[in-house]
């Protein structure tokens, strides 16, 4: 391995001899000069890993050979030492883009802890992530092996995605490849509790069940209406909850995260079904039979979800809640420049709806487009474009905008999605749904240990086209392919990101209560 070299500029550079030595027998090959000249000279044709510069020398200042430093490499670390202890000098250098300060008399300690800190962190943190990960494994391990309860899960995967985030950092394939096995591990135990009491979440057999999606504004948004904030409802189609970690940060410089809660997507996992829901507070068999102008099925012509206002209104009636209310859904750059551009006229209203469809529209572009999946080719990968969308969105803009509008904003999803990779064979006639993650129909043939089955739709109030219609859900990574052109669609489909069927990606949703800081 090569040896980290330093450059170290200081007109007393003789007066720093023992430093030197000590970096050098510490495996630090250290080139020193006398001169900020002589610094630029040597750079403009030597690589160095790092630069130490001494703030005060005559002829050209600290400060101006590192302007010029910042045009000739722009990514070389820079730690600043003085004697100054003033805070404008202070300001000039780190207005500079250092990447350390350091005060005259340094001691070597300080020396090798700012080599750590700018040359070893990635690797110092890569070896910390996955040593404490290892630690967590068989934790994590045992208590998939218990019959865990609705909230427990939403603990699991909380844990997860922490760690699948933290181990971003560690560049040990090994490890993240564990991950990735423990979390297959989990998704199969949580399909397995998912189904055996999902029915009974509906009949109130148990009193141990979560917020679905039709229950959701009735349970965490009415509470808020009628009081003193306005309220921004924002829902990002397809926003999963790891994504919501990764822009958290982001948005906690200008809103208080009150609450990071969960709730539980009911099946299919889609829009048509899950969004319908959550705006009519129905589940989609009782949305057709109540609502029939409001419903489209799958077969039918046209956008399936161009209700959502009117099922929100028929909600807000149906329990009494007399507010003014605003519903906005942005399928185009353009809408969304526009809502920015006005949404001062927004906090006219008690309730602000806002449906952003672009994580969902990504998800599909990263199936048929190739660019796409290989800017999103993995789940790190998948949250660095999201992050960089909503960094430059308009919905970001309005976030900042109402931050010191004394306005509370809650952000949730539909559903959530996730990367498939096992293809599991079906068949079906030419009537049967496209979806890769579920399928209804009267004639389909499969095995049905490898599904979860439906076979009286009606009783988890999803509608039926005749007697013998039954639905089937793909599990964890799995995907549906027909038998004709296996191999090609086993092939197209793999890897790319999915929604409909049963895994936390899916069915885990983030409920996130944010509060004004004025």
């Amino acid at each position: 391995m090569n040896k980290i070299r330093i450059l170290w500029a200081d007109d007393e550079i003789v007066m720093l001899k023992p430093h030197i030595i000590f970096l050098e027998e510490k495996g630090f090959e250290v080139v020193p000069v006398n001169s900020g000249p002589e610094a630029l000279e040597i750079l403009a044709e030597e690589h160095f890993d790092i630069f130490f510069l001494d703030e005060q020398m005559p002829g050209l200042s600290g400060i101006e050979v590192l302007e010029k430093i910042k045009v000739l490499q722009p990514n070389l670390p820079v730690v600043m030492i003085t004697k100054s202890e003033e805070e404008s000098i202070m300001e000039d250098a780190i207005g500079s883009n250092i990447a350390d300060y350091l005060i005259k008399p340094v001691k070597p300690s300080q020396i090798l802890l700012s080599l750590k800190r700018n040359l070893q962190t990635k690797q110092l943190m890569s070896e910390k992530a996955t040593q404490n990960y290892q630690q967590e494994f068989r934790e994590i391990s045992m208590r998939l092996q218990d019959r865990l309860t609705y909230e427990e899960w939403v603990d699991v995967y909380r844990n997860l995605v922490r760690w699948d985030i933290e181990l971003e950092k560690s560049e040990d394939e090994g490890v993240s490849e564990i991950l990735n096995m423990q979390m297959n591990e989990a998704n199969t135990a949580f399909a397995k509790f998912y189904e055996r009491s999902y029915y009974d979440w509906f009949y109130g057999k148990t009193e141990d069940k979560p917020i679905l999606s039709h229950t959701l504004l009735k349970e965490k948004l009415f509470p808020y209406l009628e009081k003193d904030k306005k309220i921004f409802l924002l829902v990002i189609d397809n926003l999963r909850y790891d994504q919501w970690k990764i822009i958290e940060p982001m948005i906690g410089e200008y809103f208080l995260v009150e609450k990071d809660e969960m709730y539980y997507s009911i099946l299919p996992t889609t829009t048509q079904y899950a969004r319908n829901a959550l705006f009519a507070g129905l589940m989609p068999l009782e949305i057709s039979k109540r609502f029939p102008d409001y419903w489209r099925d799958e077969q039918e012509e046209g956008t399936k979800n161009q209700f959502e206002a009117e099922l929100l209104g028929e909600q807000l009636h149906r329990f009494g809640k007399k507010v003014r209310y605003s519903y906005h859904k942005i399928l185009r750059q353009e809408e969304g420049r526009k809502l920015a551009e006005n949404v001062a006229n927004l906090l006219e209203y008690d309730l602000n709806v806002l449906v952003y469809n672009f994580v969902d529209m990504l998800s599909h572009a990263r199936t048929e487009m190739e660019i796409i999946r290989e800017l999103a080719n993995d789940e790190p990968a998948y949250r660095s474009l999201m992050k960089s969308w909503f960094d430059h969105s308009s919905l970001f803009e309005i976030i900042k905008y109402l931050s010191d509008k004394h306005v509370k904003i809650m952000i949730t999803t539909d559903h959530g999605s996730i990367r498939v990779q096992n293809p599991v064979r079906i068949v079906g006639d030419r009537s049967v749904n496209t979806n890769l993650r579920y399928k209804y129909g009267k004639n389909l043939n499969y095995n049905a240990k490898e599904v979860f089955e439906m076979t009286d739709p009606e009783k988890f109030f999803l509608p039926k086209q005749n007697v013998s219609t039954r639905w089937v859900f793909t599990r964890g990574t799995d995907f549906f392919a027909y038998p004709n052109n296996y191999n090609y669609y086993a092939r197209y489909y793999s890897n790319t990101f999915q929604h409909g069927g049963i895994s936390m990606q899916e069915i885990m949703i983030p409920f996130i209560t944010l509060n004004s800081k004025v």
